[in-house]
């Protein structure tokens, strides 16, 4: 791991601490992570980029870690997720930045693209897609689409109902999400819990180390998991708030990355084959052998891809 600081910075009515290495006079790019998770899951990217000449910045998100983590569902919508990152950037007076994200990190990478099309100059995105903004809010559809069964994006929607299982013990949340078998899209009744009928691995990831893990579970020591589930209960102000963009394309050169055994990939299947329409630029590559933790699970490919998008334009 290259060598990082740590700075914790007033933007945007909160505290966000960011993690930044590489050369001073570097381009910034910045590396924005998704659920469960935090800045360290940039931890094979980070030294790759600055070894390019980058510099990174590498935050903890609303609601993670040192960074604040307001109680209130509202200041969790994706306008006050992207003037986080907008005012970080002006607090480092950055005019032109590179913007990678991951999965919720990836919803906000897009939308700073949108909000910010001179400044945010090339874009790279992993597991979620984008096809503009949809027609009604993403939640409703999924109410008649999971009436009858389960879906964990429905389970995280009523505050103070998912906290108390994934608080519980939060190392053991963490190794449920990581592991092979997928947590997320299991076909039991609407009424169940997150890990019901799901069995607790008894090894960790070969991505993933005891020590990698312990920086994750830190992450979540403090706050638990009440800020991030924020994240999700949000869908319809995230509708409405973003009126304004409707209908407007991501302008900037863009890279999508995202795994073969990605469940996202089958939820997402028609937004991925409508993108192109919304996004001019787009180069897209398929990970093989590949889940949803693309950017630790194929390190050296996700970095290359990454390197050479950002050589080529």
């Amino acid at each position: 791991m290259s060598v990082l600081t740590e700075q914790t910075i007033a933007v945007n009515g909160i505290e966000l601490c960011v993690h930044i290495a590489g050369p001073e006079h570097g381009q910034p790019v910045w590396l924005l992570h998704g659920f469960p998770e935090c800045w360290h899951s940039w931890r094979e990217q980070i030294p790759a980029l600055v070894a390019a000449g980058y510099r990174v910045f590498a935050p903890e998100m609303r609601g993670y870690g040192q960074s604040s983590a307001p109680h209130e569902v509202a200041a969790y919508d994706v306008l006050t997720l992207c003037a986080d990152i907008q005012q970080a950037m002006d607090h480092f007076n950055q005019k032109q930045v590179v913007m990678v994200g991951h999965d919720w990190g990836a919803v906000v990478a897009w939308h700073l693209a949108l909000l910010e099309p001179e400044r945010v100059t090339r874009l790279i995105t992993l597991s979620v897609p984008f096809a503009g903004r949809a027609r009604r809010p993403v939640i409703e559809i999924m109410r008649e689409l999971y009436a009858d069964r389960f879906n964990y994006i429905l389970y995280f929607q009523e505050p103070g109902v998912a906290e108390p299982e994934l608080n519980a013990d939060i190392e053991r949340t963490l190794r449920l999400f990581m592991q092979d078998q997928d947590v997320f899209l299991q076909k039991k009744a609407p009424n169940a819990r997150l890990f019901d009928g799901v069995s607790t691995p008894g090894a960790l990831p070969a991505w993933c180390s005891q020590a990698d893990l312990d920086v994750y579970v830190q992450t979540f020591a403090e706050h638990g998991f009440r800020g991030p589930l924020n994240w999700y209960r949000n869908f319809e102000r995230n509708w409405q708030r973003t009126e304004c963009l409707a209908g407007q394309q991501v302008l900037q050169p863009t890279l999508f990355l995202i795994g073969d055994r990605d469940p996202v990939g089958v939820f997402e299947a028609h937004t991925i084959k409508r993108m192109p329409d919304s996004v001019p630029q787009l180069e897209q590559h398929v990970l093989a052998n590949c889940g949803h933790w693309v950017q630790n699970e194929q390190a050296q490919e996700v970095n290359a891809r990454m390197l050479g998008f950002l050589g080529r334009t």
